[in-house]
């Protein structure tokens, strides 16, 4: 199988390495993360016109550059060494998967808006009790005339104070966690009814609680099949989940080169720690760690076109193999930088404070070692284990 990239390819990455080995380093981001607004409007501007990556993985048709999920992946990774904040993610990758794949009657209006800029997407999907489980959604969209009106409440809606739209999942038919009944809307945020409470996260980004209370939504909002958007939520989980193991190959880079850099200059009894056996162990253990990471990740990419069941095996796979090495990684270069690792000054517990939350993003280790199984031999196996 090639795995090499193709020269438009590697021309995205070089493009983006440059911008933002430019005007994206830690000083710069550490200032954004301060900011009242929390990312730079600016920079999503140049993302767009300057280097033209927001359209890199849409189709010409649709306003692209004809490139797919393997652009998401080149882009998402170089985002991770940089610890980039700006909604990529949300907006052309889980915002634009919908558009892609649902048929949606809006779609190549909304990626105009995508590719130019202007439109930015968050993602509000996850509720208090329903943990990793889709469809457990107690948000409904009731019909009402010619179209719906939405009551529920989403927690933690990453980018949703940067979000012009948001993507919803909202129950219109069924029982709660039934797979049937789960319908997707594309909203203005801005509708009556919408309310947000921001905050910052963990690692720099910032989110929202968003409330609908008799949200009237326009019959054209619903995205894909009404009552049956069960699989498309899927599929575009699994194209975010390949995306933010991307991500977390940048981010796990960083972890080890910057661990390495450190051990070379710290010394202790006379000489670096570098040349300590134990120490030089750990290293290699965190470097492969990283190398079974980028490999996992690039071969779930290549399956996200293969039947649902293919690819939704690669994605979990992938995911176990990445959150291990999120944990490992993170924790060793913490343990090796000792205490001053974590502090807000030292790019290192940045990094850390993000393969964290990659580890847990769209479902656990534990969640995705059980998907696989489920997958691979039937729900039985898993009830029996």
């Amino acid at each position: 199988m090639d795995f090499n990239f193709t020269e438009e390819q590697s021309m995205v990455r070089d493009t983006v390495a440059s911008f933002l080995q430019d005007k994206y380093d830690f000083e710069t981001r550490r200032k954004i993360v301060a900011s009242e607004s929390g990312w730079r409007a600016d920079y999503w501007k140049a993302f767009a016109e300057e280097l033209g990556i927001l359209g890199a993985s849409f189709s010409e048709e649709l306003g692209g550059l004809g490139g797919g999920a393997i652009d998401n992946m080149i882009i998402m990774e170089e985002f991770g060494k940089a610890l980039v904040i700006e909604p990529y993610l949300g907006t052309v990758v889980i915002g634009g998967g919908f558009m892609k794949h649902s048929g949606y009657a809006g779609a190549a209006s909304v990626i105009e808006g995508i590719v130019a800029g202007t439109t930015t997407i968050a993602f509000a999907y996850a509720e208090p009790q329903a943990r990793y489980t889709w469809r457990d959604l107690k948000t409904t969209a009731r019909k009402e005339g010619a179209g719906y009106v939405l009551n529920g409440h989403k927690a933690v809606v990453v980018g949703a104070p940067f979000a012009t739209h948001l993507v919803v999942t909202a129950r219109t038919g069924g029982a709660q966690r039934d797979a049937g009944g789960v319908s997707v809307f594309l909203i203005d945020k801005s509708l009556p009814g919408v309310v947000t409470r921001d905050y910052p996260t963990v690692d720099g980004g910032r989110a929202s609680e968003v409330y609908f209370e008799n949200v009237s939504i326009p019959a054209d909002a619903l995205v894909g099949e009404e009552g049956g958007g069960l699989p498309l939520v899927d599929k575009v989980i699994d194209e975010a989940t390949a995306a933010v193991g991307a991500e977390a190959v940048g981010v796990l880079r960083r972890l080890h080169e910057g661990t390495l850099d450190y051990a070379k200059q710290r010394k202790q009894f006379g000489t670096a720690i570098s040349n300590f056996q134990v120490l030089q162990h750990r290293m290699v253990d965190m470097f492969i760690e990283v190398e079974q990471a980028v490999s996992m990740t690039y071969m779930a990419t290549i399956k996200l076109d293969e039947s649902d069941a293919e690819r939704a095996k690669a994605v979990s796979a992938a995911k176990v193999r990445i959150g291990r090495a999120c944990k490992f990684v993170g924790q060793n270069a913490i343990q090796i930088h000792g205490g001053m690792g974590m502090t807000d000054e030292l790019a290192i517990g940045h990094y850390f404070k993000r393969a964290s939350i990659i580890e847990g993003l769209f479902g656990s280790v534990d969640h995705h070692l059980k998907r696989y199984e489920s997958l691979s031999f039937g729900p039985a196996s898993s009830q029996a284990a």
